[in-house]
């Protein structure tokens, strides 16, 4: 199961205690992928698709618990894929008032945004990248959901994707905090642990690249020192040299490998690493002018 079945799995096995909750999310539900019809005999029709069956539920179960109204309920086989399609219809005014129910309290934005998502959303598996996505058929209802969750001092935006609005998040850390406030606490968990490894790979990865980018400084630099020794050496000889640089010159020669801290320390005049690398700086400077 995908990252994002995961979290819809545990969504959709919360219930909300409180009523007002239960209306919230219902109206999520219905706002975001609820068709309304009217029948032959002109009553109002509400109907739902969805292809999880915990989702449909779930769905199920709302209505039941908080109007008392039983769904006629159609599966369907898609032989092409092999997915399943659950279709719910209730009849009823009340669903009607619900999908345009003002939501203001905090608890019942919670359960909106929850409703919003397991109806219409989806995440990405967080090992790979962050986002987190509730796809909506008009603007304005976008707009909607992105001020709800921005309700919660995140920063939720709108992209159009073909004919539809799409609301997402893309940081880590948000992603967090939409889950804390789905109250989808075992997703949560696994997410942080996701993060708390690719936090710790990439330091690990940035330390590694650091130390050696300052090997193949060092090295490429013990090499131009050593070419630079050597044309000295064969142009007019070290005895040229003045005796601290020719020191340093004979000590680098021996010790090829040698950082300048190790190098100051091997001469016959022990000096410090900014002696030596003045000293080795004076030899460069006298090739450079013996080259021409």
């Amino acid at each position: 199961m995908s990252f994002s079945g995961k979290v819809k799995e545990e969504l959709s096995r919360q219930i909300s205690t409180a009523r007002h909750c239960q209306i919230a999310e219902i109206a999520a539900i219905l706002s975001v992928c609820g068709q309304v019809s009217i029948s032959a005999n002109d009553h109002f029709c509400v109907t739902v698709h969805t292809e999880n069956v915990s989702v449909a539920r779930k769905y199920f179960t709302l209505v039941e618990k908080t109007f008392n109204i039983e769904a006629d309920i159609v599966v369907r086989k898609n032989m092409t894929n092999g997915s399943t399609s659950y279709f719910m219809r209730w009849a009823g005014e009340e669903l009607l008032a619900v999908k345009n129910a003002l939501v203001q309290a905090v608890c019942c934005k919670r359960a909106y945004i929850r409703g919003a998502f397991i109806a219409a959303g989806s995440m990405s598996d967080p090992s790979k990248s962050y986002h987190f996505e509730i796809v909506c058929g008009e603007l304005a209802q976008a707009e909607y959901v992105r001020d709800m969750i921005n309700s919660f001092d995140l920063d939720a935006k709108i992209v159009t994707r073909k004919k539809t609005f799409v609301v997402y998040l893309k940081e880590g850390s948000q992603i967090v905090d939409v889950l804390n406030i789905m109250e989808a606490h075992i997703a949560l968990m696994e997410l942080e642990n996701v993060r708390i490894l690719k936090e710790m790979r990439n330091s690990v990865n940035r330390k590694v690249n650091c130390e050696t980018a300052n090997i193949n400084k060092t090295v490429s630099a013990a090499v131009r020192q050593m070419e630079d020794i050597v044309y000295v050496r064969d142009t007019v000889g070290l005895d040229y040299l003045p005796e601290g640089l020719r020191d340093v010159a004979l000590t680098r020669l021996e010790n090829p490998d040698a950082t300048l801290k190790e190098l100051g320390s091997l001469m016959a005049d022990p000096v410090g690493k900014s002696g030596v690398n003045h000293r080795l700086r004076k030899i460069s400077e006298m090739a450079d002018k013996l080259r021409g």
